[in-house]
């Protein structure tokens, strides 16, 4: 799951962190582009000493340029995380964005409620969190079955916090 809570101890707020899932590490796109590369330019080998090989060459180029493009800048954009801090009085939520800013939001943990929205969000099974006034996401770049299983467990980790 991209996100895990804290082992803290008892007496310590709670810490859940969300990011997005990275299916493709370093390795995994070095070897993507590199092996665009290499069966992009197959038919090329026929064609070298040739001047239609000089006419392919560039298409070729910036085809592998376009693909390594693509891939570091969806990189990038998956550069999210949430930091949510619980305790008995205070619920914190901190997103830094792909480009470092910042997003806060805090509400006092007893009016808080959490909720799962199955439609009419972004995503289906939107989580939100209500207090002091605002509704704030959380998670909205997991997979719907974490969504899910995020809301079961934040609910009840709300809950016990503010039963106690």
């Amino acid at each position: 799951m991209p996100y895990r809570w804290s082992d803290n101890p008892p007496d310590a707020p709670l810490e859940l962190r969300l990011w997005p899932h990275n299916s493709l590490p370093p390795q995994g796109f070095a070897a993507m582009v590199l092996g665009f590369f290499l069966f992009a330019t197959i038919p090329l080998y026929w064609l070298i000493g040739t001047m239609l090989f000089w006419g392919m060459l560039p298409f070729v180029v910036g085809a592998v340029a376009a693909l390594y493009y693509a891939l570091h800048r969806n990189g990038r954009d998956r550069n999210i995380l949430e930091v949510l801090t619980l305790s008995p009085q205070e619920m914190h939520l901190t997103r830094t964005d792909p480009g470092g800013a910042r997003r806060e939001w805090m509400s006092n943990t007893y009016w808080v409620r959490v909720s799962l929205h199955p439609k009419g969000g972004p995503v289906p099974n939107y989580v939100t969190m209500k207090g002091d006034g605002r509704e704030v996401e959380i998670g909205a770049f997991l997979s719907e079955d974490e969504r899910k299983a995020l809301f079961t467990e934040l609910d009840d980790r709300v809950r016990r916090l503010t039963r106690d």
